[in-house]
């Protein structure tokens, strides 16, 4: 499908004229990156912007860094990036296990992280991640430069926090303290590219210490505050996995669609929590799982 209608097309080699240029056209304009969902949108006529702006041609915008107490992300950063950067893996499993699980290889090499948190569709699989490792968003325009919680960052189905006139420079994510682990189960119809029915991102560590959210169960990726207070400071038992999940229903609100029935995400949901658990305590004690498959039987 062509390209039906004019735009102007800017490629700024640095902060100043991305800043400069989105004060001046404001919602007008498009910020292109990866551009995975804004070219199609803008082939449909989803998207029908007067400009523009492409950012891939300003270094610091590539950052990725993974310092003693955290982790920068900057926003041409790409999953492909994120997968092949064996520290994230290390130090950011439950990350790289979502970055992994993203469409297909070729969408991985262009899209980026900020573009999926931007583009706040229910389905995202790196918004759980981010949430359990309690990330910040940084922002910036003309008047300077803010910060945002990821847990205030989804305002709805393709909204987010994000001003018109804002570059988000990055995200940064805090380093887990102590021995820990994770994991990210992601729901779908096939092995490939497909959106999420529903995603769990597990965050546990060897003392007893646990955070949980989900995506594609709701209007906004969120985290369960019900379920982490109930995990808190025990030992994972048959028994205390009945009870987590006898709250799923209570942390979820997932609809009828195409890809699934809300009764069917809700049971499903209650698995994904069990096997998990399950997972993190097996790699705590150092077992090797492989999460692509742990869903299937």
């Amino acid at each position: 499908m062509a390209i039906t209608h004019e735009f102007k097309y800017f490629r700024p080699t640095n902060l100043a004229e991305i800043i400069e240029l989105l004060h001046k056209y404001g919602d007008k304009a498009k910020l292109l990156a990866g551009g995975t969902d804004l070219t199609v949108n803008i082939k449909e006529n989803i998207e029908q912007p007067e400009a523009v702006i492409d950012i891939k041609a300003v270094p610091e915008l590539s950052i990725l860094d993974n310092g003693k107490d955290g982790l920068f992300i900057g926003a041409n950063v790409t999953f492909t990036d994120l997968l092949e950067a064996k520290a994230i893996q290390k130090d950011y499993l439950l990350l790289w296990e979502a970055a992994r699980s993203v469409a297909s290889v070729g969408i991985r090499n262009r899209a980026t992280l900020i573009g999926n948190i931007c583009s706040a569709v229910p389905s995202l699989d790196s918004a759980p991640a981010l949430l359990c490792y309690d990330a910040v968003v940084h922002l910036q325009n003309y008047k300077g430069k803010r910060e945002v919680p990821i847990s205030e960052w989804f305002l709805g189905p393709r909204k987010t926090a994000r001003k018109a006139d804002e570059l988000v420079l990055g995200v940064s994510l805090l380093k887990p303290r102590g021995k820990h682990t994770g994991c990210y189960l992601k729901l779908g119809r096939y092995n490939g590219e497909d959106l999420a029915q529903a995603g769990l991102a597990l965050l546990a560590s060897a003392s007893d210490d646990y955070k949980a959210a989900w995506c594609a169960v709701g209007p906004v990726p969120k985290r369960s505050s019900k379920i982490e207070d109930l995990l808190h400071g025990k030992s994972i038992t048959p028994e205390l996995i009945r009870k987590a999940k006898a709250l799923v229903a209570d942390e979820i609100s997932p609809i009828t669609d195409l890809r699934a029935s809300r009764e069917y995400r809700l049971h499903l949901c209650e698995i994904m929590l069990e096997r998990g658990l399950q997972v993190c305590q097996m790699r705590l004690q150092g077992k090797k799982i492989d999460t692509r498959n742990i869903l299937g039987g």
